[in-house]
């Protein structure tokens, strides 16, 4: 027997109208009766999926998905159609082409199926004439779709004629389907939940990307509830893990079954991003009976979730049968989606199918009819790897993108999505501004910061030319846009580092930028030092001292602000500063009296300064404030060494 990691495993759908076999066709061959609701055995007919598998001669598996042909559950049947590698349309003999067939055939084509053929049964209930009827009729419905050179195998689950054919061209077509890559994001959407006794929530669903372990932090989207993976089943056999291309069953440690429900996806824990909006590349079907018009209500189906919403056309008023096109999609629930997921449009009611396609973004902006240029939204649609990352860096602006982000937004595996940025990482196309969240932005973008920047300096210094530089903080509240403080702080030393600007403590400037005193400002400083010097320990409060001079008082505040840089001034207090030579005479005679004495008394500091407690307050104040004294009841102590 061949171990399970040995076999290739296929996942094959039913697809056909209602009461075409497509049951009984599963049962002859896998023996199993995909039927199991009380209500299905009642009316005879498939309401939900039903499972099964077989191993073929050639060491293949076949997983089935039994879909419902009844034109009431095809959001069933979409749901069943999710991860299939085969599709097999089903077609009665005796009834031949149905509505349900072509609108089967048409989502199976929109779902981007590539491997198919098409099932005749009920070989017994026709003679010669009437098959040869029936083949012609259905090599015409497949003419133009992926079914168009798969092969038609006539059998009959009554007798088991045929048969043998269709095991046989089972494994050649098993044969062409490359087995899935374990690479990617974990992800299985859900297609039935239900609760086993002594287990507890299980989910069922096909695992379309990357693996799975018992054990593994899960996520469920797109609510975000976390989970642990308590057990895995593979058909019906409990196994470790599991991995893209199953058939999977997997059982939650303590999850309500009422947390979730069909059409949510298992996923990576922080790999999805939930949405109410995608970007889409939309096929609307040629049969379809009357343009799309913009803001049509619409049914959404991907993976094995169906949610409402509407389709905004971005470019155009409507879009003719036959026509493809970049809509949005806004819908009324959110949906957890990849890059490149395919989609299935249905109408709202009655309901039928409309197109489909796949997903651009995920995780657009919400755009603006007439004032979005599709034309840019192309690269999504056909560019390259390093355009879709580029034009999502360009999306994201200042802001940056995630690595985490870049996995959903390209649809690419980490290593090979890790080697990509690397490589524009080295030819420096784009910039790594946060190293823990793995945040990136554009080279041009940085650029384009810097330059802004600049013009912000430049400004700023012909506004207040006797400012040494602008605060690092009111600098960067002037940034527009969402710029992170580590993107700031990266610019700041780029540009520190090319010597395009000077970072003196906390205050930013040109290189180029020199403060100099025009001739009016050097007489304000002039008659502003002589007079803050000449009243010692008594200074006039500045608004008086303005007047005083008879100065502008914005060049005279100018004037002062510069003085007070240069540290000939020292602000005490709001509005109330000193000359320099008399705040250090005084830090002096304050230090050696307590060098002597170890503490001192507010009313004795103010018999030091000969002043009124109008200065004496502010005075003492300011020494607690630079740290050479510290406060200890009414007194005043030194604080530490004294420089």
């Amino acid at each position: 027997m061949k171990k399970q990691g040995m076999s290739k495993h296929i996942i094959l759908g039913t697809a056909g109208h209602i009461d075409h076999g497509k049951t009984a066709l599963v049962k002859a061959l896998t023996g199993v009766d995909t039927d199991r609701l009380k209500e299905e055995k009642l009316r005879g007919i498939t309401i939900e999926l039903g499972f099964a598998s077989l191993d073929l001669p050639g060491g293949e598996h076949i997983g089935f998905v039994d879909v419902p042909g009844h034109e009431r559950f095809v959001k069933n049947m979409v749901a069943g159609a999710t991860g299939i590698d085969i599709a097999a349309l089903v077609i009665a003999a005796d009834e031949g082409v149905m509505p349900q067939t072509r609108e089967h055939l048409e989502i199976c084509d929109l779902l981007d199926i590539s491997h198919g053929l098409v099932i005749v049964t009920k070989r017994d209930l026709v003679d010669e004439e009437w098959l040869e009827l029936v083949t012609d009729d259905i090599q015409q419905l497949v003419k133009g779709t992926f079914l168009e050179d798969a092969p038609i195998v006539c059998c009959s689950s009554v007798t088991g004629h045929g048969i043998p054919d269709l095991l046989k061209v089972l494994g050649e077509i098993c044969g062409e389907i490359k087995g899935h890559s374990p690479d990617g994001l974990f992800r299985l959407p859900i297609d039935r939940i239900f609760t086993m006794r002594g287990f507890g929530t299980v989910v069922t669903g096909t695992l379309i990307s990357g693996k799975v372990h018992t054990g593994d932090t899960v996520m469920i989207y797109p609510a975000g509830i976390r989970a642990k993976v308590r057990g895995i089943q593979v058909h019906n056999q409990s196994v470790s893990a599991s991995t893209a291309g199953l058939r999977t069953a997997i059982n939650f440690q303590a999850l309500d079954r009422k947390s979730m429900n069909r059409g949510d996806v298992v996923a990576q824990s922080d790999g999805l991003r939930p949405s109410y909006m995608v970007d889409v590349w939309l096929r609307y079907l040629k049969g379809a009976q009357r343009p799309l018009k913009n803001r049509t209500k619409m049914r959404f189906h991907t993976g094995a979730s169906e949610v409402l919403g509407s389709v905004v056309l971005l470019d155009r008023e409507e879009i003719l049968p036959g026509e493809d096109a970049i809509v949005q999609c806004r819908l009324y629930s959110p949906v957890a989606v990849m890059k490149d997921d395919r989609f299935v449009i249905r109408s709202y009611s009655p309901m039928h199918t409309l197109g489909g396609g796949f997903i651009l973004d995920p995780v657009p902006i919400k755009h603006k009819r007439g004032k979005t240029n599709t034309k840019d939204m192309q690269v999504l649609v056909d560019g390259e790897l390093e355009s879709i990352i580029d034009y999502h860096m360009t999306k994201s602006g200042f802001a940056g993108i995630s690595f985490a982000d870049m996995i959903v937004v390209t649809s690419q595996p980490e290593g090979q999505l890790a080697q990509r940025i690397d490589a524009l990482l080295s030819s420096r196309r784009i910039v790594l501004v946060d190293r823990e969240n793995r945040i990136y932005v554009n080279a041009s973008t940085v650029e384009n910061l810097k330059a802004i920047i600049h013009e912000i300096l430049k400004e700023y210094h012909k506004k207040y030319p006797l400012k040494p530089g602008i605060p690092k903080e009111e600098l960067r509240s002037k940034v527009p846009g969402r710029v992170s403080t580590k993107l700031f702080n990266l610019l700041i030393r780029h540009m520190i580092k090319d010597g395009a600007i000077t970072q003196e403590k906390d205050n930013i400037s040109m290189s180029s930028h020199q403060i100099a005193l025009q001739d009016d400002q050097s007489k304000i400083r002039k008659e502003l030092e002589e007079a803050y010097l000449g009243s010692g320990i008594q200074p006039p409060y500045f608004k008086d001292l303005v007047k005083a001079i008879s100065a502008p008082s914005k060049t005279a505040r100018d004037v002062l602000f510069h003085m007070v840089e240069e540290a000939t001034l020292i602000k005490v207090k709001d509005d109330l500063f000193f000359h320099r030579t008399t705040i250090e005479k005084l830090k002096k005679e304050l230090v050696d009296y307590l060098m002597t004495h170890d503490e001192i008394s507010t009313p004795r500091f103010k018999e030091m300064t000969g002043t009124s407690r109008k200065y004496t307050i502010p005075l003492i104040e300011y020494f607690d404030s630079i740290k050479l004294t510290i406060r200890i009841g009414d007194c005043r102590k030194l604080r530490g060494k004294v420089n």
